[in-house]
């Protein structure tokens, strides 16, 4: 993640690590990303400061609310002048934490996710709805069996040919973030990464390290796929995803990209699927209903928040605002 962050645009990584003043080791490690949309002045109101998952704690440390303080007040002094706001996107429970993070001028504000078992095929299709595993079986053009390989190439009844696919070169992912593209500037209205950050993410999981990229081909052409960062032997991750559902209604494109990370976790060990944030509790959200028939836990592990410059935040929040409302004209 470290390298990824380096080396995509308009990211720049934050390591904070805390060591012991005897033996050296270090007991304590945080790395925070600080984004811009734009390069110069005019990228820092939009400047966030995002840390995946973490901190991290040696078990064998004693006293850890001294180290993650240390970790927070070294964070903040690093980035307080840089981005608007910090936020940690939590991966799991840090209820136990909670004080030291409230000591430092966070706040925890509830989000959902949803976590799915991975640890076998049939409890993967078990935890399914039906119409999901309907859309998969007809997307593929297969039946209720069958060996589920992430290349798998199906002919259907109406000639279709369908394979869910590790990418082959560059271009395809490009390809793939084109769709993206489109989604996140029409749909989503939400910043999404450069073009910049996809290709080095394709670059270092070619190395076999940081995660994968599955694509969904149908008849030469690719219609929709996942980046999902992998932590080995633990959890999956659906970092990013689409599909062009409209123009392919009948192969499923989005659903298929998500069921081969599924499958992709289950061929590979790994017994956990993140699906990375379902929204708010209490307020609709039509990802959350789509994501939610692929089954799984619902969590509330919430994100701590915590704003560096009040004044700009508020500055940028209407401006981002006014932008979101300007594209709906």
């Amino acid at each position: 993640m470290y390298k990824l962050f380096l080396l995509a645009p308009r990211m720049k990584p934050v390591v904070i690590g805390v060591a012991n003043g005897g033996t050296r080791a270090i007991e304590g490690l945080l790395l925070a990303v600080t984004i811009r949309e734009m390069n110069g002045l005019a990228g820092y109101f939009s400047s966030r400061t995002v840390i995946y998952g973490g901190p991290l704690i040696s078990p064998a440390v004693e006293n850890r609310q001294k180290i993650l303080q240390m970790m927070l007040k070294g964070l903040i002094n690093n980035v307080m002048n840089h981005s608007i706001f910090i936020q940690f996107r939590n991966f799991s429970s840090q209820a136990g934490n909670r004080e030291a993070f409230t000591e430092k001028g966070f706040k925890l504000r509830d989000r959902l996710n949803l976590i799915v078992d991975t640890s076998s095929m049939e409890t993967v299709i078990k935890n399914m709805s039906e119409s999901r595993w309907r859309q998969v079986r007809k997307g593929l053009g297969i039946g209720r069996s069958g060996d589920w390989t992430v290349d798998r190439s199906a002919e259907g009844s109406e000639g279709r040919q369908v394979r869910i696919i590790k990418p082959e070169n560059l271009a395809q992912v490009r390809e793939f973030y084109e769709i993206l593209y489109d989604l996140y500037k029409y749909k989503v209205k939400k910043p999404l990464p450069s073009w910049g950050f996809f290709e080095q993410f394709y670059r270092i999981s070619e190395e076999g390290k940081l995660g994968i990229i599955l694509l969904v081909e149908y008849r030469g052409k690719i219609i929709g796929g996942i980046l999902a960062p992998v932590t080995p032997g633990k959890t999956i991750y659906e970092w990013y995803v689409c599909g062009l559902d409209q123009q392919y209604k009948e192969v499923y494109p989005s659903v298929l990209a998500t069921w081969g990370a599924l499958q992709y976790a289950v061929k590979n060990n790994i017994p956990c699927f993140d699906f990375m944030g379902v929204g708010i509790p209490e307020r609709e959200y039509g990802v959350r209903d789509f994501k939610a028939r692929f089954g799984g836990e619902m969590v509330n592990y919430g994100r701590f928040a915590r704003i560096n410059n009040r004044t700009v935040y508020l500055l940028s929040e209407l401006g981002y605002n006014v932008l979101a409302a300007l594209k709906k004209i």
